[in-house]
């Protein structure tokens, strides 16, 4: 027999009983039934019970160890009675009656309990981290996390992409946030960077003739703490592809993430059909640029109907250029009960409030519009705005106004939170949509400043003809793909041609000289034949 064990802990059952066995791990809990022992045994693999009565060798011994000591037990298995039987584990149906244990590691006082999931502080969590993963919440997630890559591995190679790795230690690249760096000793006052992703070094593996490339890859940010990130470095499916547009990206993506989704994720549906969505589209309708698409709720634009109205804060409003107002549809929402919930919804989110129009059965059977809004527009308007929204008796609208950029955040929050609370969001489902035409500039609301909004390395739509007029005008072969209110993939066509990215680095105050110092290595291998080429790196996992 083995030293230390002759099954997992995951192993036994009832076609075993009888047999010698031997099996080793941690004490997870100890019962003591008044001269009968209970223990759940935990290894990696599954939890087993163990016993031991007075008449066994190993009574003594068994009565000294605690939680979390290592041990290893040999005994023989016994079927459990059938109303003992735990249908929660698959070792349920069976007991170990131990007559020999080793101590192979004692364990002192736990500065956090293994057993259950308790609340306790992170600070302490994060200083007993090899404790903290023994909890089995955590250990799943860290096997989810490892079978997830798996599958992403055999997905990519299946799908005739190559894994290649790339440097760590590099140069520095403008990614959104700050850098690690790393001294050189070799140039005293010097300093290599972490990556924040591969960018440069996959578009040059495209330019050395590589088809297509992928990559589980560490990226290294000095960024603030994220719920879904680690604030330091994490992990990503990294992927480049040569000679390929958008929906070529789009249909090699597709097939590896909603069968990864389909395969881990708890039963719940896959919806196949995900849209295209342009950026100003989505900001629109959604408020956000990951718009949660199980939500059917669209906001639309209705300052028309708001322009020389009695309701004179909208009027005026409506005076000052760039500034709209918009409507959240509240299908089966209208009661003034749940308008006033809303509208403290908004004042907890900073704003003074939302007007609402809510719609319902009149003293005289016909259906009116009621609400503050309603008094002051009159019924013409209040029609038109109905008629447009396409809602009825029992429904609701919700208003903001503004310049869109000052309130399409908080009225995306609304939208989501009238969502969950008319039971509009649809559950046990994963919908999937590609966000498509963002921006490639924007400007500094307080220095003018024009700056890159997104990827740097994008090549614009209509190339260098593009760049000739207004920068803000200018979009972007840039595509993110948003799931249930998340960003999971954002990705881009490259800017292969150094004349186009020189004039795109110049518009956002970068001269070319900057641009050379920074990226000559891959401003050269531009000059040497460079294929056009897309790139999709799916979100980030913690490390």
């Amino acid at each position: 027999m083995h030293a230390y064990r002759s099954h997992t802990c995951a192993d036994l059952n009832t076609a075993h009983v009888g047999d010698t066995v031997r099996l080793a791990g941690w004490v997870h809990r100890v019962r003591d039934h008044g001269g009968v022992l209970f223990i759940d045994l935990r290894d990696h693999y599954g939890v087993t019970q163990v016993l031991a009565d007075s008449d066994s060798p190993a009574f003594k011994a068994l009565e000294k160890v605690r939680a979390e000591w290592v041990i290893s037990i040999d005994g023989t298995v016994k079927a459990r009675d059938a109303a003992l039987v735990n249908a929660k584990i698959p070792t349920g149906a069976i007991e170990v009656y131990v007559r020999e244990l080793r101590v192979l590691g004692e364990a002192g006082e736990l500065p956090l309990p293994v057993f259950g999931e308790p609340d306790y502080p992170e600070e302490t969590r994060l200083t007993y981290r090899f404790l903290d993963l023994r909890r089995d919440t955590l250990h799943q997630n860290m096997m989810l996390r490892s079978n997830v890559v798996r599958s992403l591995r055999n997905r990519m190679w299946n799908a005739g992409f190559n894994e290649f790795q790339t440097p760590i230690i590099t140069a520095s690249s403008p990614e959104g946030a700050r850098d690690f760096l790393v001294p050189s000793r070799l140039h005293p006052g010097k300093f290599y960077a972490l990556p924040q992703a591969p960018q440069q070094f996959k578009q040059l593996i495209m330019v050395a003739g590589f088809d297509r490339y992928f990559q589980i890859a560490p990226c290294f940010r000095d960024e603030d703490p994220r719920a879904d990130r680690s604030p330091t470095d994490f992990y990503q499916l990294d992927v480049e592809m040569s000679f390929v547009e958008q929906e070529d990206v789009f249909a090699a993506v597709q097939p590896v993430i909603q069968g990864v989704f389909e395969e881990f994720g708890g039963g719940r549906r896959v919806d196949p059909d995900w849209p295209l969505i342009a950026y100003r589209d989505s900001m629109l309708w959604y408020g956000s640029d990951k718009p949660d698409l199980r939500n059917p709720i669209r906001m639309q634009v209705v300052s028309e109907h708001f322009k020389g109205s009695g309701f004179a804060i909208f009027a005026k409003l409506l005076e000052n250029e760039g500034t709209e107002i918009r409507a959240i549809p509240a299908p089966t929402g209208g009661s003034r009960k749940f308008c006033d919930r809303m509208n403290a919804f908004a004042q907890s989110q900073g704003l003074p409030g939302m007007g609402y129009i809510f719609w319902r059965k009149g003293d005289d059977g016909t259906m009116e519009a009621a609400g503050p809004l309603a008094k002051n527009i009159g019924p013409e308007r209040t029609e038109a705005i109905r008629v447009q929204l396409d809602l009825g008796e029992g429904d609701a609208a919700f208003f903001l106004g503004g310049k869109p950029e000052q309130f399409e955040a908080v009225a995306g929050r609304a939208r989501n939170e009238i969502g969950r609370e008319l039971g509009l969001t649809e559950d046990g489902v994963f919908k999937f949509a590609w966000i498509v035409d963002f921006p490639m500039y924007e400007k500094d609301p307080e220095t003018g400043k024009i700056d890159f909004s997104h990827n740097p390395f994008s090549m614009p739509q209509g190339g260098m003809e593009a760049l000739q007029g207004d920068p803000l005008g200018v979009l972007g072969y840039q595509y993110d793909l948003a799931c249930n209110g998340y960003e999971l993939v954002s990705g881009a066509i490259r800017n292969h041609k150094p004349e186009i990215m020189f004039k795109a680095f110049e518009l956002a105050g970068y001269p070319a000289s900057e641009v050379e110092k920074r990226f000559g290595g891959m401003v050269k291998a531009f000059q040497y034949g460079a294929p056009p080429t897309a790139a999709a790196r799916r979100g980030s996992t913690a490390s």
